[in-house]
């Protein structure tokens, strides 16, 4: 589903934020400081960070980081849950001019612990050979049901994403860590960065409570049907 609202411009610089958790807990490395403009404290929301040129990512928004998101001049917001987008903050959106483009993918309280020595395997060998009965790893990580990420959903979200006339735009969930981690991991596909790269940024936000099951859909994600990425996207830092 999609919901739109008006439109906005162009993109201040960045003041980055504070760190927690997607759907219950980690620690993001690097955090970010609220920091003082003329007329106050600007508070970043949840796991606030900069994904490229005029995209951004976090948790879910709430009326104390207002004041922040205005510094970011958002012609859109993408949210990637199925539950109504708060009064508030639609009457924010209302109020400067913000798009917003929703796509309901269910959340999930099955989580996968990563231990780190799987970690170490992951980076070295592809995910479907440590989940063989008989593949590498004898099958010792034990993986609970499937997270069920839509695909097509994912793909539509993206093609917004990739949409200049969208730009800037905000993506989030409710904590910043698996909805959307998957949505900039399959971004970073497209963008050609390596696996290991890619999984690393995802770990950064969701630390442990790590889903191997996003991991292997943004393995398997195909970016056939895409064009050439545009000139706003990075490549990878290796």
């Amino acid at each position: 589903m999609r919901l739109e609202n008006g439109d906005r411009s162009t993109c201040h610089s960045i003041v980055n934020s504070s760190s927690d958790d997607d759907d219950d807990g980690g620690l993001l490395p690097e955090s970010y400081s609220p920091v003082l403009d003329g007329e106050g404290l600007l508070v970043p929301p949840l796991n606030f960070a900069m994904v490229d040129y005029g995209v951004f990512r976090s948790g879910f928004p709430d009326t104390a980081n207002f004041a922040f998101l205005q510094t970011l001049g958002l012609r859109s917001i993408i949210y990637l849950c199925p539950e109504r987008y708060s009064e508030a903050n639609v009457e924010f959106l209302n109020a400067n001019g913000i798009r917003l483009f929703q796509f309901a993918i269910e959340g999930s309280k099955v989580e996968v612990i990563f231990r780190n020595v799987y970690l170490n395997i992951t980076f070295s060998f592809p995910l479907f050979l440590m989940h063989e009965p008989n593949g590498f790893g004898g099958g010792a990580i034990q993986e609970p049901p499937l997270v069920n990420i839509p695909e097509e959903t994912i793909k539509e979200a993206l093609r917004v994403v990739l949409d200049e006339k969208n730009r800037p735009l905000l993506i989030h969930c409710k904590r910043g860590k698996h909805r959307t981690g998957s949505l900039v991991g399959c971004l970073r596909k497209l963008q050609k960065w390596c696996l290991t790269s890619i999984f690393d940024e995802y770990q950064r936000y969701a630390a442990e409570k790590t889903r191997v099951s996003d991991l292997r859909f943004m393995e398997l994600f195909d970016i056939s049907g895409f064009k050439q990425p545009p000139t706003f996207c990075s490549h990878s830092p290796n």
